[in-house]
């Protein structure tokens, strides 16, 4: 699909002329509405909340601020879900805001139960009314807020969103550490809310986002200037860009030293993963651990990539597409520029470019025991000799696929996949 993007020339510099969105999200939902309500004391600034409290019963709540208006709407869904929601509600008005004379910014003011990532997927990926909506609109930051007190418990727990009546639908499976860490980590900004912990858990804390969310600039939410906050994010920050599963897993360039026992493990091998052993190594992924993000090679899925995601004690695991080696080379410029040149500078006359990359921050677990766990779950000596044709022939526990709600929805494809195979401690 091709993007038609809008610039002009002003005194010899290209200008957007795109309408600038700002997202702000996290599950402390007070301090959340304060941020949102900073950003609306700029003139020319629209909010839009969707509340979703009532979305398995197929009722949301619209509520859009500008000018001095305060518009409320209720919405009714056929399937209460937010992939409905974005392209029933929030696109379409989206792209009605850019049009809006007098409209000079919008914030996205997000219910806890939607990731921000996937809002800017669906911005740039869905497309309504003929376009997409960053064909009008550009992200210009994404600003994450958490209560500095609890945070690390959510971020590293395994209770279900549906326990706090966060669920995005009937059936959202998610943790909230799955969404706690998600928001953190794909955020421009953090603002830190709440009453201070001791000391410990504050600088834990503290060790953990330098992790999670490295170069995000962070402020005091009692000290809060949205606008000074939103001019500190730096010029390579990521403003709404999604990266796909053969991205870069170290981002940010994170501190890689050990900080209050907060430590990031980067795991990587050349030869494939036995399915059953890699499958009983993932309990290493979930205890003591904050988030885990990779890549696999398993030796009976050989040209499929594997994503493997922990946040506290929810993991999922999912399809990311070929392998390049798998691919015919008349379509490899159907693939990204920066992948191929990745590809390109681990390449291997054999395995071309399949490896191992997992990336793991953890803050009770034993770095070196993750590390030994994992490549106890690499095929032996024995086993690569066997060669290809044995090791497809293994049973493969990754081979069942759960579907997920509206999968025939282009929005579902933000969740990295599309349908994708959930685990946690109790029934992994």
């Amino acid at each position: 699909m091709e993007i038609v993007l809008s610039f002009r020339f002003e005194g010899g510099v290209v200008a957007d002329d795109r309408t600038p969105v700002v997202l702000v999200a996290g599950l402390a939902t007070a301090a959340v509405t304060r941020v949102a309500e900073e950003f609306l004391r700029r003139p020319g600034t629209a909010v839009v909340h969707h509340d979703l409290r009532e979305i398995t019963h197929g009722v949301v709540r619209r509520r859009m601020r500008w000018g001095g208006q305060d518009q409320r709407a209720v919405l009714e869904l056929a399937h209460g879900c937010v992939s409905c929601t974005l392209r029933q509600d929030l696109l379409p008005l989206l792209l009605r805001l850019c049009h809006t004379p007098g409209v000079d910014r919008v914030v996205l003011h997000l219910d806890p139960a939607m990731e921000p990532e996937a809002i800017c997927w669906a911005l740039r990926h869905v497309v309504v009314e003929g376009k997409t909506v960053v064909e009008r609109a550009r992200v210009d930051g994404v600003v994450t807020v958490l209560d500095q007190a609890t945070w690390l418990a959510d971020a590293t727990g395994d209770e279900p969103l549906a326990e706090r009546d966060l669920q995005a639908s009937a059936d959202d499976e998610r943790t909230v550490a799955q969404v706690a860490v998600g928001q953190v980590e794909f955020a421009d900004a953090l603002v830190i809310g709440g009453v201070r912990p001791e000391s410990w858990t504050a600088e834990r804390t503290r060790a953990v986002l330098d992790r999670l969310a490295p170069g995000a600039p962070r402020a005091r939410l009692d000290l809060l200037d949205a606008e000074a906050l939103l001019a500190k994010v730096p010029p390579n920050a990521r403003r709404g860009e999604v990266d796909d599963a053969h991205a870069p897993l170290l981002r940010g360039q994170p501190p890689l030293e050990s900080d209050c026992g907060v430590r990031v493990v980067h795991f990587s091998q050349r030869r494939p993963f036995h399915p059953e052993r890699l499958h009983d190594a993932l309990d290493v992924l979930l205890e003591g651990v904050v988030r885990a993000r990779g890549r696999a090679w398993v030796a009976s899925q050989p040209d499929v990539t594997l994503w493997l995601e922990s946040a506290g004690g929810g993991l999922r695991v999912g399809h990311a597409g070929p392998w390049l080696a798998a691919l015919d080379p008349a379509y490899w410029d159907r693939v990204g520029a920066e992948r191929r040149a990745m590809a390109a500078l681990r390449w291997d006359p054999y395995y071309g470019d399949r490896d191992q990359e997992v990336v793991v921050i953890a803050h009770r677990a034993d770095p070196e025991e993750i590390t030994r766990a994992l490549e106890r779950a690499l095929l032996t000596d024995e086993e690569l000799g066997a060669g290809e044709s044995i090791w497809r022939s293994y049973p493969d526990p990754f081979g069942h696929w759960h579907a997920e709600p509206c999968s025939d929805n282009e929005t579902a494809e933000a969740d990295r996949g599309g349908n994708r195979l959930r685990n946690n401690k109790e029934d992994k």
